[in-house]
């Protein structure tokens, strides 16, 4: 079986071979702490190669943001679409699902959290990549929030911004005991914002592909 996936994972095009080892470093040991010579050595593809698709570090920093940002679109259409018509319960289940994932072994925090906080020159192109995919979040939760019925939709979207930023903190120092928390501090404030409860809501898999 070993050898069968090293085979599969040779077969694949230079770019993703790149850009996977490059999204699993990045993600684990910080997007400053790996060099360009690490991704090339664990990734076994050639200098040249891996400048052909990639013209500089800040490009593939942004390559594989670009994924994330696919893959976090993806699981937000994979939650809300498990309760077709019910933004209220669409919100919520985004965080019994953002629970389940700060709770998962695998977590080690959000990976465009970490892209700001790394990055800190403001014209960094990964930098705005990142805040560009924070401010999207806080439209689509405001979009729900209205769709929802909240009567300060752009005032809840912050506050359950602000408790999914919190969330990625709760996940890396309390653990798995953080994510039935995250879920029902999420309804919480989706109940108090919109009146009255409903049932919760169960969505598993986290955003970001994680």
């Amino acid at each position: 079986m070993v050898a069968e996936a090293r085979a599969e994972e040779a077969r694949k095009p230079a770019r993703e071979r790149v850009l996977d080892t490059a999204a699993e470093l990045f993600y684990r040991e910080g997007i400053r702490a790996v060099g360009v010579d690490t991704i090339i050595a664990r990734s076994g593809v050639a200098k040249m190669s891996l400048y052909r698709n990639f013209a500089s570090k800040d490009e593939l920093v942004c390559a594989y943001l670009d994924r994330l940002h696919q893959q976090l679109l993806a699981w937000w259409e994979r939650v809300t679409a498990r309760h077709p018509g019910d933004p209220r319960a669409q919100l919520k289940g985004l965080f019994v699902s953002l629970g389940h994932w700060v709770a998962h072994p695998r977590f080690v925090g959000c990976p465009f959290s970490s892209a700001i906080n790394e990055l800190r020159e403001p014209d960094n192109p990964g930098r705005l990549r990142a805040l560009g995919v924070k401010r999207e979040v806080l439209e689509r939760l405001s979009r729900l929030a209205a769709e929802a019925g909240a009567a300060e939709p752009d005032k809840l979207a912050l506050q359950l911004q602000i408790l999914m930023e919190g969330a990625y903190t709760a996940g890396q120092s309390l653990g798995p005991q953080a994510g039935p928390a995250i879920a029902a501090a999420g309804a919480a404030l989706v109940d108090t914002a919109l009146g009255g409860a409903q049932a919760d809501t169960g969505a598993r898999g986290g955003p970001a592909g994680r």
